[in-house]
C-alpha cells in the first residue's frame, strides 16, 4: 500500500510540474507578444506610428450612410461635427500589424423589412491628423444583408494613410446567397437565424495590411490574401469558431 501511495504521489507531482511548465510557457509567450508591441496609442482617434507586429487600434462606426457626411463632404467619425455619438454604434479593434485577422460582429437583423441593429452602412477609421476613413460600405437594407468583407489598412512609413474595402465579385457566393450589384454576396434577411433561418448572419471582416512600417519594412498580408482569394478565410475561421463556441452554447 505504501508503494502504491508513493507511486500515486509521484505521478501527481509529475502532472503538477507539467501543468506548471505549460502555464509558464504560456506566460512567456504572452510576455514576448506584449514586448513586441511598441505602440502605446490605444485611442482610434489619435495618431500612431507603427512597426511590424505592433498592435494598431482602429474603429468601425455603424449608421446610415448620410450620417458620415456634412455638407456633402465625408468626415472622419472622430470629427465632432458629425455628432455620431447620438446615432451610431462603434466597435474598436487592435489587430497585430501585418497579420491577417478575421473580425466578427453580431449584425443579425431582428426582423425582415428592417436593416440590422448596426445600421445600414459602416466606416472604418483611425487617426486625427490624417483622419483616415474608408468610404461607407453597405451592410444591409430592408431585405438583404452582406456578411463578408475584406478591409485593407494602407500605411506609409508606419502612418496610416487609407482604409479601403476590397471586392472579389460573386464567384464564391454559396447557395443561400445572391449576387448584389455584381460585387457582393448578400443573404436574404429572412434566412438569418434570428428570423428562423439557418444562417447566423455574423458580420465577418478579413483584415489585412499593405505599404511600409516606420522602419520601411514592407507590409505584405494584403498580397497574401489577394493571391489566395479563391479560398474562404471566413469558412476556415467560422469552423474554428463553431468548434470552440459550440462547447459553451449551453452556458450562454
Amino acid at each position: 500500500m505504501m508503494i502504491k501511495t508513493m507511486l500515486r504521489h509521484k505521478i501527481a507531482t509529475q502532472m503538477i510540474v507539467k501543468v506548471m511548465v505549460m502555464v509558464m510557457l504560456m506566460m512567456m509567450m504572452m510576455i514576448a507578444i506584449n514586448a513586441a508591441d511598441t505602440n502605446e496609442v490605444f485611442d482610434p482617434c489619435s495618431d500612431a506610428m507603427v512597426q511590424k507586429f505592433d498592435g494598431f487600434t482602429f474603429g468601425l462606426a455603424f449608421s446610415d450612410k448620410d450620417s458620415f457626411f456634412s455638407n456633402q463632404v465625408q468626415l472622419s467619425p472622430c470629427d465632432s461635427r458629425l455628432a455620431l455619438s447620438k446615432k451610431a454604434q462603434l466597435a474598436v479593434f487592435r489587430p497585430q500589424v501585418d497579420e491577417i485577422s478575421l473580425l466578427t460582429i453580431n449584425s443579425s437583423p431582428s426582423d425582415p423589412g428592417t436593416p440590422g441593429p448596426l445600421g445600414s452602412h459602416m466606416v472604418a477609421f483611425a487617426g486625427r491628423k490624417h483622419a483616415a476613413r474608408s468610404f461607407p460600405v453597405m451592410i444591409s437594407d430592408n431585405n438583404m444583408i452582406i456578411t463578408s468583407f475584406t478591409l485593407v489598412l494602407e500605411f506609409q512609413k508606419g502612418t496610416l494613410q487609407n482604409l479601403y474595402w476590397k471586392k472579389f465579385g460573386c464567384q464564391s457566393c454559396s447557395k443561400d446567397f445572391v449576387c448584389l450589384g455584381g460585387e457582393d454576396c448578400a443573404l436574404p434577411i429572412s434566412k438569418c437565424k434570428s428570423n428562423g433561418g439557418a444562417n447566423d448572419c455574423l458580420l465577418s471582416i478579413q483584415l489585412t495590411f499593405s505599404g511600409t512600417d516606420k522602419n520601411l519594412q514592407a507590409l505584405n498580408s494584403w498580397y497574401e490574401v489577394s493571391n489566395l482569394r479563391q479560398y474562404s478565410l471566413y469558412g476556415l475561421y467560422s469552423n474554428l469558431r463553431g468548434s470552440v463556441v459550440g462547447q459553451f452554447d449551453g452556458l450562454l
